[in-house]
């Protein structure tokens, strides 16, 4: 029998519903998109400088939506709309001064494993219990961009969108993967409560049930974070051990851009400076004595081992306040290279104990195949010598002080800054120059990872940066102070010696592993039953 007119596509041959399938799916697709997109807007504003760390389990949420139900290759291109839209407006401070190749080169690179964690969303949201297994595979995708390629670029993780509030305790107890990870489970819970609620076909009373259950759950997250406050150490910069008192110096540069380093005199002579107006500051007791002074990256772009007037010139500001200076010094060698190194300068024996940068950021600060580089962009030569990479961990004694030094975007990477810490730190400074990236959100947003760092491992964290943002952040992760962009700025203040160690600590790396063990078991428990029944429907047909 024929169907009756109007009697819909279910009453439709199997060919013709078959068809018509694609076609509502394309229908859909351009919401889908724009669901996508609208979720990397939503994650971007979680971050600086906007800071609505609230949002942040929007993003997660708003992709598991968007890839629901779909296959893989439509999952990676919705995860790749949502990764450019969330990291080339993040990330558009890297083209500010040298163009737009860069930027979006960097910005898609890192998009590409967003298209990868959509196309692992699609296939695990057919599992029992797929908001777990997302929240796991975002772990996992930012444990890979974290290391590939060149050592990785884990910028933008989830874990750095949270600043303030609940998600923020949980870095105590397993680091940035954890509270990435807790985020993540939030946004895909409610997701999860939107498609039971809107779940078609299913009665109304088991819809609202599962929705409001998926809700409960994600209130409980956030709920458990609050409660991982109460243990953790609170705002005091002097609670937890024996103190010294910190001076933390921002000289200012004489212009935003890449030819601050055309006029390293300046940026030297600045440092000095204000150096020599705090010692006038504690000789007249509006200040008081520092044990030891920190000078951000690149405060000395002329080699003080080579050059007697800059080491001149370093000694006399350490002489004047009566204490050590942690320096941030481009030194020459070994060999073709260079280093980036923060040298321990005595005021009455000169040059001691020394830091080499251990993760030299690749294109900016060494060039690899540089000869294939240039193809795509001849700014690779601005570097003109590449930088080595240190070896040591950065524990110095300057001044008393057990200083864990971490360099620039070093404060990024989980291992770096755990090992300073698990090497012996009381606190930990990282000594950055911001000036190559001007009036952008830099400089916010390398601020922010800062400050997750100082609940992870119960730590004081001390920022000095040539032209800001410079900073003090408590054990809690809350700014005791802040400079502006762009102009002097000195701070002075009694830092805790802190020995107390945190789970995060202990635990190490084991979070990030189980937890992308977890995501990368959920996507097998999918693809290996899935490829074992296309072998045996390619063996039936080839009877």
């Amino acid at each position: 029998m024929p169907p009756a007119a109007g009697s819909g596509t279910l009453d439709r041959p199997p060919a013709a519903a078959e068809a018509a399938l694609p076609a509502r799916r394309r229908r859909r697709g351009p919401w889908r998109t724009l669901l996508a997109a609208a979720g990397g807007l939503l994650l971007l504003f979680a971050f600086p400088a906007w800071s609505l760390w609230e949002l942040a389990p929007l993003g997660p949420a708003a992709l598991a939506l968007a890839v629901h139900r779909q296959r893989a290759r439509a999952g990676a291109w919705l995860g790749l709309v949502f990764g450019l839209c969330f990291f080339v407006p993040l990330l558009s401070w890297s083209g500010v001064f040298v163009g737009a190749f860069p930027w979006l080169a960097l910005a898609t690179s890192q998009a590409v494993f967003l298209a990868a964690l959509g196309a692992a969303t699609a296939a695990v949201g057919r599992l029992p219990g797929w908001p777990l297994w997302t929240a796991a595979l975002w772990v996992a995708a930012e444990a890979l961009r974290g290391r590939l390629p060149l050592g990785g670029f884990p910028w933008g993780r989830l874990g750095f969108s949270q600043t303030e509030g609940p998600f923020l305790a949980l870095a105590a107890y397993g680091g940035v993967p954890l509270v990435g990870f807790a985020v993540a489970l939030t946004g895909t819970l409610l997701a999860a409560a939107v498609l039971r609620l809107t779940r078609r076909g299913a009665r109304r009373g088991p819809r609202v049930r599962g929705a409001l259950a998926c809700l409960a759950g994600a209130v409980a997250v956030p709920l458990l974070g609050g409660l991982a406050w109460l243990p953790l150490p609170g705002a005091a910069l002097t609670a937890g051990g024996p103190t010294r008192t910190v001076a933390v110096v921002q000289g200012d540069v004489p212009q935003p851009g890449l030819e601050f380093n055309e006029r390293r005199r300046a940026v030297l002579d600045n440092h000095v400076t204000r150096t020599l107006e705090l010692a006038d500051a504690v000789a007249a007791g509006e200040q008081p004595q520092p044990d030891l002074v920190v000078w951000p990256e690149n405060s000395s772009d002329i080699d003080p081992y080579r050059n007697a007037d800059a080491a001149a010139q370093i000694s006399r500001a350490a002489r004047a306040v009566g204490a050590p200076i942690l320096v941030g010094a481009v030194v020459d060698g070994p060999g073709r290279f260079v280093s980036n190194t923060g040298i321990v300068w005595d005021p009455a024996t000169g040059p001691g104990e020394t830091y080499v940068k251990r993760h030299p950021v690749p294109l900016a600060e060494y060039v690899p195949a540089r000869g294939f580089f240039r193809v795509f962009s001849d700014q690779v030569d601005l570097v003109r010598r590449d930088f080595t990479a240190g070896t040591e961990v950065g524990l110095l004694d300057v001044g008393g002080a057990r200083v864990g030094d971490v360099i620039c975007f070093e404060v990024v990477y989980d291992g770096l800054v755990r090992d300073v810490v698990r090497a012996g730190a009381g606190m930990v400074v990282v000594q950055t120059n911001n000036a190559t990236f001007g009036y952008t959100d830099e400089s916010a947003q390398q601020l922010a990872a800062g400050r997750v760092r100082a609940v992870e491992f119960g730590r004081t964290v001390a920022v000095a940066s040539t032209s800001g943002i410079s900073a003090l952040i408590a054990p809690d992760g809350s700014l005791v102070a802040r400079s502006g962009l762009y102009q002097p700025a000195v701070f002075v203040a009694e830092v805790a010696q802190r020995d107390s160690t945190t789970l995060a600590e202990r635990l190490g790396a084991v979070p990030e592993w189980t937890l992308g063990a977890l995501g990368a078991g959920a996507l097998l428990a999918v693809a290996v039953p899935g490829t074992a029944r296309r072998g045996t429907a390619r063996r039936r047909r080839g009877r």
